[in-house]
């Protein structure tokens, strides 16, 4: 690697994330400072109905000041399997419960300034059941068919960049 680390600080230390200042030096010898959100990784999940329809929830982020439509997802605790974290989330956020929870590999969210990295999975032989929302969440639940699902991408209703990396893979590999 042609960036050499020269010296690293950590500045905040969060519930989820840890904001690490790295300072670099380049090729030609100069030194700059890069920002970095360390973050435990997290899950996504894609959950299809037994009709074939997949369950999204509509979610209020406060970062962007906006409700999203979205696929279920949630943030590993220490040392949790991925797995057993999307079987968790699928419950928590949308109450159904997965007969088979397969893996569809993972990703980096945003790896300029973040080290999450999300694990997806496809969620099948689901059976509703009641939300177990954490005191602030306020999270609906839909579902849609592929038609309206494509639309909706289409028409910038769902702007998600993890939900619309699921929904490809999941859609390459033939479902």
């Amino acid at each position: 690697m042609a960036i050499q680390p020269v010296h690293t600080e950590s500045v905040y230390q969060g519930r989820f994330v840890e904001l690490v200042v790295h300072t670099l030096r380049t090729r030609s010898g100069k030194e700059y400072k890069k920002e970095v959100l360390q973050h435990p990784g997290a899950v996504i999940i894609l959950p299809v109905a037994p009709d074939g329809r997949i369950v999204f929830i509509r979610n209020q982020r406060v970062s962007v000041h906006e409700e999203l439509l979205e696929l279920p997802a949630g943030t590993l605790e220490r040392g949790e399997d991925p797995a057993l974290c999307a079987g968790r989330e699928l419950i928590e956020e949308t109450g159904y419960h997965a007969g088979k929870i397969e893996s569809l590999g993972w990703f980096y969210t945003s790896p300029g300034i973040l080290s999450e990295k999300m694990y997806v999975f496809v969620a099948t032989d689901i059976v509703a059941g009641a939300q177990e929302l954490e005191d602030y969440e306020e999270i609906k639940v839909e579902l849609f068919t592929r038609p309206e699902i494509e639309r909706m991408l289409l028409d910038n209703t769902i702007r998600d960049a993890k939900t619309i990396a699921t929904l490809h893979k999941y859609w390459l590999k033939g479902r």
